[in-house]
């Protein structure tokens, strides 16, 4: 769930929300407590992000060496770097704050629960019917149900109106393992968080969650490395990297196929599944022109005309 300092500002904010605006609210320790808990909770995110970007920067390229799906170069060059680094940056914090906000408020409005030891023992080990499985049942369920639901998140985001906020994240030219995380906070607002909250409120405990987080940073920055991978007959079951660049290519190829995060089969399910025999994805990016490049440029560019 977070640490308290975070937690504990949520349920004020939680509280003001239920029981309406009319109160008489200290701001200024509300707002000193939430930089306390952003400056801290930065430290946290980079500290559980770090090995897998160290991870990601060293054994990749050694692998592109031999296996690479693009003669792009190491991912170090590539002139898009510094945009994606920014969204690096931001992405995980926005992500964390938003998913523990939304949690604190969630139990407040949905089951009146304002006190943060009721909070945390109401999340600590889930609640329901799912509570009571087995944890390995509870990581299944959380796998699966999480797949599906951004599986149909995802396709939403290819049409109007949300295709301008999900365009950021195909706007990547040069798919590297470091466009894992462009994706617009609109986009992950109502993708990855959503789902996260809805199934944790659901019943499913937290702890699912902090064991699958690495599995899900894994595969996020593996499906975008450059690696002419598509494992053999897995590629019915898992998403590789060929899978998930064909997603990146044009519309009229496989830019509205392939939308599973993790399980290829989804697409095979509802038809949706795309990677043709002998070849190999080569032109990303988005038909759009003069789409920004800037890290700011792409935040602001769905709100503009």
């Amino acid at each position: 769930m977070g640490n308290r300092a975070t937690t504990a500002w949520f349920l004020n904010l939680a509280v003001i929300a239920q029981q309406g605006a009319f109160l008489r609210v200290d701001h200024t320790a509300m707002s000193l407590g939430l930089v306390n808990s952003i400056v801290e909770q930065i430290g946290v995110t980079f500290e559980h992000l770090a090995p897998y970007l160290v991870f990601a920067g060293v054994v990749f390229p050694i692998l592109t060496t031999r296996y690479a799906c693009n003669n792009t170069g190491p991912w170090w060059r590539s002139r898009e770097l510094m945009t994606d680094l920014c969204y690096w940056f931001v992405v995980p914090v926005f992500t964390r704050f938003l998913r523990i906000g939304l949690l604190v408020l969630g139990a407040a409005l949905l089951f009146g629960i304002t006190e943060e030891q009721q909070l945390i023992a109401f999340f600590d080990r889930g609640h329901g019917p799912w509570a009571a499985l087995p944890f390995w049942a509870q990581v299944g369920i959380y796998l699966i149900f999480s797949d599906v639901l951004l599986y149909w998140s995802h396709r939403l985001f290819h049409n109007a109106p949300l295709w301008k906020y999900h365009a950021v994240h195909h706007s990547s030219e040069v798919v590297e393992w470091t466009s894992a995380a462009r994706f617009h906070p609109v986009n992950l607002s109502f993708g990855t968080v959503l789902v996260d909250v809805v199934l944790l409120l659901s019943g499913i405990p937290p702890l699912v969650l902090s064991v699958l987080v690495p599995f899900n940073v894994f595969m996020s920055v593996f499906v975008h490395a450059n690696l002419n991978w598509s494992l053999g007959p897995f590629k019915y079951v898992l998403a590789s990297p060929v899978f998930h660049r064909w997603h990146h290519t044009g519309p009229d190829q496989g830019g509205n196929k392939n939308f599973a995060s993790t399980f290829s089969f989804i697409d095979l399910l509802f038809g949706t599944f795309y990677m043709p025999a002998n070849a190999l994805p080569s032109h990303y990016g988005v038909d759009m022109p003069h789409f920004p490049q800037s890290f700011g440029g792409q935040l602001l560019h769905p709100f503009k005309g």
